[in-house]
Parts: C-alpha cells; structure tokens; sequence
C-alpha cells in the first residue's frame, strides 16, 4: 500500500499530500467527504491547537470539524471569510 502521507521539501517551501487513508481525510461530522479539486488548503503550524480553536470560536470563526488526531499531530479545519480551506495544525511532539 503506499503511504498516507509526504512531504516534499523545495527551499523554504513544503507541499503537503495526503492519501484517503490519512487522518486529515476523514469525513467531516455533516457527511462531507473530501474529494480532489475542492480541499486544497493552507495550512498553519500552531504551538496550542486547543487553545486556537477556543481563542477563534470565540471571536465568531466557523470550523468544518472537530480536532482530529494522527501520527503527525493534531488538525483542525475552518472556512476563512472567502470561503477558503485553512488548517491549523499542531505537530506532534517528538
């Protein structure tokens, strides 16, 4: 089977793929399942996953599911005021 997951490094620049088998592609809670052409996202690193997503419900952000844990870390997703995909991410401790 291949991997969930990769990483490709170029300069200061890091593409991010991630198969079906991965934790970021579970189903959302409404049913939404990702599929290609409509989940590209950006994604960003944060220090407290918890403590984000409790500090951005507060200020009236939206997020498509609850924090969902893998190998690599924890993630969550949310719908930036364009209607975007961001991640944020929290990797796991080493």
């Amino acid at each position: 089977t291949s991997p969930a997951f990769a990483a490709l490094d170029r300069g200061p620049l890091r593409l991010l793929l991630s198969n079906k088998t991965s934790a970021g592609a579970k189903e959302m809670p409404d049913g939404r399942k990702q599929e290609p052409g409509g989940w590209n996202r950006f994604q960003i690193h944060v220090a407290d996953l918890e403590a984000e997503v409790k500090r951005l419900k507060a200020a009236g952000l939206s997020f498509r599911n609850d924090i969902v844990v893998g190998k690599g870390g924890a993630q969550i997703l949310l719908d930036d005021p364009s209607g975007n995909i961001v991640e944020l991410f929290q990797p796991a401790a080493h």
